[in-house]
C-alpha cells in the first residue's frame, strides 16, 4: 500500500468498488475473525482520543433527565446515531492502518526479498 495521500477521485472510486455485491464478504470473515482484538484496539482507540470522556457522561445524565419522554429518546437516538458515526471513523482508521502494517508483513504482495548481485 503506498505511503501517500489520496485524491478525491482515487477515494470515490474505491469506495465505488467495494460497495458491488459481495465484494466485502472477505474483508467481513476478517473482521468475524478478529473481532475480539479489533474491539479491544477501538475501545484503546477511543480512550486515548479521549471521545467518551466527560462529555460523553454529561450527554447520557442530559438524555436520562429529559423530562418528556419524547424528548428523552430523541437525545438518546441522537448520542446514539453520533457515537456509531464516530465509532464507524475510529474503526475505519484503524481498518486502513491494519491494511497497510499487513502490507508490510513478510510474505506480504510486494515485500518479497529481491535477489542482490554479488
Amino acid at each position: 500500500m503506498p505511503d501517500r495521500a489520496y485524491t478525491d477521485a482515487e477515494l470515490d472510486t474505491a469506495v465505488a468498488a467495494i460497495t458491488e455485491p459481495g465484494r466485502l464478504a472477505q474483508a467481513q470473515d476478517v473482521v468475524m475473525r478478529t473481532a475480539p482484538a479489533l474491539q479491544r484496539v477501538l475501545a484503546v482507540a477511543l480512550q486515548d482520543g479521549g471521545w467518551f470522556e466527560g462529555g460523553h457522561d454529561q450527554a447520557v445524565r442530559e438524555a436520562a433527565a429529559a423530562e418528556d419522554s419524547g424528548e428523552r429518546i430523541n437525545r438518546i437516538q441522537t448520542m446514539i446515531v453520533e457515537e456509531t458515526r464516530l465509532g464507524m471513523l475510529v474503526g475505519v482508521a484503524i481498518g486502513f492502518e491494519l491494511a497497510q502494517e499487513l502490507s508490510r508483513a513478510p510474505g506480504a504482495p510486494g515485500t518479497e526479498p529481491t535477489e542482490q548481485e554479488d
